[in-house]
């Protein structure tokens, strides 16, 4: 599936909730089902600057050119909404990730919904994502 295609499905599944309070929920379940980092990754390194909740994301890249994200956090919230990103950008191409659109964030209302150091946190996983498609890219060449 493309990261349209995991938007427009994450869009369709946040919509079957009628209130916030079944979307965090929903978040939550979705951090305990998040591929979890190496253990041996868990380090200053891996750490995404930006978030108060400590979040650690590693990419590697895969056999057949894709990302691969796997991550972790400390807090259960935070940990839902890195699972929701490696959802939508784990499996893509290096240059798909780097320049992606993600309107599904503010298509769900995740960032009106967040505290402001939520929402911080949430722009820096972003940007270490995209920041690990835009290397990987490099590498390529």
């Amino acid at each position: 599936m493309s990261i349209e295609e995991k938007q427009q499905e994450v869009i369709e599944e946040f919509a079957f909730f009628d209130d916030w309070m079944q979307k965090y929920e929903h978040i939550i379940e979705l951090g305990k089902e998040l591929p979890l980092i190496d253990a041996a990754s868990k380090d200053e390194d891996h750490l995404i600057k930006g978030c108060q909740s400590r979040v650690w994301l590693n990419a590697e890249r895969s056999d057949d050119g894709t990302v691969i994200f796997t991550a972790d956090s400390d807090a259960i919230i935070t940990k839902g909404m890195i699972a929701l990103m490696v959802r939508v950008l784990s499996g893509q191409r290096p240059e798909d990730i780097a320049n992606a659109d993600l309107h599904f964030v503010k298509e769900i209302g995740l960032h009106e919904h967040l505290s402001p150091t939520r929402s911080n946190g949430l722009v820096s996983m972003i940007k270490q994502m995209k920041f690990y498609g835009v290397a990987f890219q490099g590498a390529q060449q």
